[in-house]
């Protein structure tokens, strides 16, 4: 045979072995995990993140995901959590699926003083990421669940951690950070409680996470309007798609966080959190709620998570798949 033939078939054969390779995504998976199948609810928190590559990260677990078995995790690489609200760590989760009320779930499985969030971490083996004074704290409640001390992983403000082909930034939050005394033992635990106080573990954070296909999400935890938003998030890092809290009093509400996106942020698209109300019925958002105000006041495409509902995003930030 000779050789410039031997080469076309060397080509060739390559060609169709690759052909037979199922083809790897290209985009970035998000799944929200809230308390009720195919809803946006009240205390919903949770997402899942999965890279093109596999890698799979956990935000803000909260009380919505129901402890490491919870078959909707799956594989889980690593756990963000941006501050010790139990709506956020987790004091509670649901005894079963859909257990309670869009508006009122029923979280009566109490889980402290350990907290949701450590239980995923050292039932999943995962690492917990997190910035401000939280890393000490968590290395001492994995390890007293049954992990290691070293899962906990600090990232500082300005510091960036891979975990496989992520980057995970923490940014500042403007909220506050106090540790009930629910997730403390013995005689400090009492002393708080009798004072009516709580521990501050240091600023509230967010997330920038940068994904391989080239998305950037800015994951904003509990915020008020910060001029990092512009700064760190906007300039620097030049998020494409924001995942934003929206529910007032506690948090920015619809308006000041539609402002944040069309005004500071300014990224492709836009996943609204936090809202703090029943805000969907049969997977639609209901009129006259924050959520409603929220993707009327933006002027780029604001996406409700759904429980259980799968978004794809690419590169650039635009969702090409599952997005309502």
């Amino acid at each position: 045979m000779q050789r410039g033939a031997l080469a076309v078939l060397i080509v060739a054969g390559a060609v169709a072995v690759a052909g037979a390779q199922p083809a790897r995504s290209q985009t970035v998976k998000v799944t929200p995990l809230g308390s009720h199948d195919g809803e946006f609810c009240a205390l919903d928190r949770a997402l899942i993140f999965e890279d093109p590559d596999g890698t799979r990260i956990l935000y803000d677990a909260g009380r919505t995901v129901r402890g490491p078995d919870d078959p909707r995790l799956g594989k889980i690489d690593a756990v963000l959590l941006t501050h010790v609200h139990g709506d956020h760590l987790g004091d509670a989760i649901q005894p079963s699926a859909n257990a309670g009320e869009c508006g009122k779930p029923d979280f009566s499985v109490k889980v402290t003083p350990t907290s949701n969030t450590v239980n995923i971490v050292v039932g999943k083996k995962a690492q917990l990421l997190v910035g401000s004074e939280m890393a000490s704290f968590f290395a001492k409640k994995i390890a007293g669940a049954g992990g290691q001390a070293s899962q906990s992983v600090l990232v500082r403000f300005g510091a960036s951690r891979k975990v496989g082909a992520v980057t995970v930034t923490t940014v500042p939050a403007l909220h506050s950070n106090g540790l009930s005394d629910a997730f403390l033992e013995g005689e400090l635990a009492k002393e708080l409680a009798d004072n009516g106080l709580t521990v501050s573990l240091g600023p509230a954070t967010g997330y920038v996470l940068k994904f391989s296909n080239g998305l950037v999400a800015y994951l904003s935890g509990d915020t008020g309007i910060t001029s990092e938003q512009k700064v760190v998030v906007h300039d620097y890092y030049k998020a494409n798609l924001a995942v934003i809290n929206i529910g007032d009093v506690f948090t920015t509400g619809p308006t000041e966080a539609a402002w944040v996106i069309n005004e500071v942020v300014q990224p492709t698209s836009a996943i609204c959190s936090h809202a703090n109300e029943a805000a969907t019925k049969d997977g639609k958002v209901l009129p006259n709620t924050r959520t409603a105000t929220f993707i009327k006041a933006t002027k780029i495409p604001a996406y409700v998570p759904l429980s259980g509902k799968t978004m794809e995003f690419n590169g650039g930030g635009k969702c090409i798949k599952g997005c309502n």
